[in-house]
């Protein structure tokens, strides 16, 4: 698995939104907090918008927040969404069906199911609400 720049930059700009629930906040502002490039984040907003992690509202007073509570949205939901899915090598089903099937690869194709397994385990328990509550080392 291999987060994007995209991903990355996917997770910086819904920490800022779970920081501020209740407010909208207009990209420019999300861009700036976390320098990024604004053109960039807008696509990225939008892909979230289908995905319904943000809405978004228009007008003067229009921007972005979170479709639901931080701590109802995993990172491993994020990342599935911009950069795919979590397996090193093809797709946790194809994993599986390699396992099986390739007697002669299977520990090898075992280990990689559960390198997946235990990044999604991880990622899928890890809230965005966790990202802004963790304090920094």
């Amino acid at each position: 698995m291999r987060i994007s720049q995209r991903g990355l930059y996917a997770l910086r700009a819904l920490t800022v939104l779970a920081q501020r629930p209740s407010d909208v906040v207009k990209i420019k502002d999300i861009a700036a907090e976390e320098d990024l490039p604004e053109k960039f984040l807008e696509a990225i907003l939008l892909d979230l918008k289908r995905a319904r992690i943000v809405n978004s509202l228009r007008g003067a007073n229009g921007g972005y927040q979170l479709k639901r509570s931080p701590g109802k949205i995993t990172l491993g939901e994020v990342i599935r969404r911009i950069d795919g899915p979590l397996a090193p090598f093809e797709d946790a089903e194809s994993l599986r069906h390699r396992v099986k099937t390739d007697l002669k690869h299977r520990p090898l194709f075992r280990i990689l199911l559960d390198v997946r397994n235990a990044t999604a385990a991880i990622l899928d328990h890890t809230s965005v609400a966790d990202l802004c509550c963790s304090s920094p080392n």
